[in-house]
């Protein structure tokens, strides 16, 4: 039998936590709630959830803090806040959140976004990344399976999930334009600047120190290119 998918819903108000957790069973995931940030944080170290929906407004935290310390873990995050700043918004994504959902919203619409986040897991589970191949580029030594970058010194960068997968499209089809809708593929959320935030994100990361020649071009009304040579091994 097929494992079902693990999700934590850690939010404030109990009312709402309970009718996601219904609602999500339904469709046969398993949950469990959370009325604050400390108890989510210590089950997740005792038994990690393959997904977390985490609302902003903690009664013991911010969840921004929370995300912040779950976001080299190998988990889904959903953000579901009443908080509707653009700097919310950009941080979660900046933090490597997967997807942003404001309050109120439709219980249905969360079961969307959270079977296409579990789809884009599963993709990586069902075709996994030979961990001997690697990427050369620019100076840098990219490693699909473990999700790290590194370089000729001892710095070395973990990506998000949502970053490796933009920074794969990029390798594969160097000095080629990819629309936004190739990068974002089912990473897409609710906010226009999504993509503009991941990419610079993930420029920051892959940029080495004192090259002002930018490796990911931005091709305005057409979408992004990564122009750089690339040798895979």
């Amino acid at each position: 039998m097929t494992k079902k998918c693990l999700i934590y819903i850690v939010e404030d108000e109990k009312d709402l936590g309970t009718l996601i957790c219904n609602t999500l069973n339904q469709f046969y995931f398993d949950t469990k709630y959370f009325g604050n940030g400390l108890e989510a944080e210590q089950k997740i170290a005792a038994k990690q959830p393959d997904i977390c929906i985490i609302d902003l407004t903690l009664p013991d935290m911010d969840g921004i803090d929370l995300i912040r310390r779950l976001q080299h873990k190998n988990i889904g995050i959903i953000i579901v806040s009443g908080r509707d700043a653009l700097t919310d918004r950009v941080l979660g994504l900046e933090l490597g959140a997967d997807d942003y959902i404001t309050k109120p919203f439709e219980p249905r619409e969360l079961v969307a976004r959270v079977q296409s986040l579990q789809r884009r897991m599963q993709l990586h589970e069902e075709k996994p990344v030979n961990k001997t191949q690697y990427a050369r580029f620019s100076g840098l030594t990219y490693h699909p399976g473990s999700l790290t970058l590194n370089t000729d010194t001892p710095r070395q960068e973990t990506l998000s999930r949502a970053e490796a997968d933009m920074l794969m499209a990029l390798l594969k089809h160097p000095y080629q334009i990819l629309s936004r809708d190739q990068l974002l593929g089912e990473n897409t959320v609710p906010y226009d600047r999504s993509i503009d935030v991941r990419v610079s994100r993930l420029r920051k990361k892959i940029q080495p120190e004192n090259d002002k020649n930018a490796l990911i071009k931005t091709v305005y009304g057409a979408g992004y290119m990564l122009v750089t040579e690339v040798e895979w091994g």
